[in-house]
């Protein structure tokens, strides 16, 4: 009688554990929108996760039409959260924008973004849905 039981159990386990896995997946687009010191900016994150590793990029606009394209790098996802590193070129100067992110639910994920040593800000991902053929 106790095999069914731990049978059982270990059936339960796997499925909530494949559920948690599923709900910390960020692979796939992300938008946000948010007011900064230099006015609106506009984003649109790609994700891809391998076990730990997270790389894609982060396509950005500012206020006056800026715009701009990078590879994400040093990118990490774990149970604890998300992190990863744009850099770019804005105005002429290196510009290292840090960003530490945890997922809300499975369309949201919150980010503390870090402007070199110039601002940090709460921002706010929210998953794009996928289109099917």
């Amino acid at each position: 009688m106790k095999t069914p039981i731990r049978l059982l159990l270990a059936i339960c386990t796997a499925f909530c554990l494949a559920g948690l896995a599923r709900a910390a997946d960020i692979t796939g687009k992300w938008q946000s929108e948010f007011d900064s010191q230099i006015g609106v900016q506009k984003y649109v994150f790609t994700f891809k996760v391998d076990g730990e590793k997270l790389t894609g990029t982060a396509e950005g606009e500012r206020s006056g039409g800026d715009k701009s394209s990078v590879a994400i790098e040093q990118g990490k996802v774990t149970k604890d959260g998300i992190f990863f590193v744009e850099k770019l070129d804005f105005q002429g100067n290196d510009l290292v924008i840090e960003y530490t992110g945890k997922m809300t639910g499975d369309n949201e994920i919150k980010f503390t973004r870090k402007v070199g040593d110039f601002a940090t800000e709460e921002i706010v991902a929210k998953r794009i849905p996928e289109k099917h053929a």
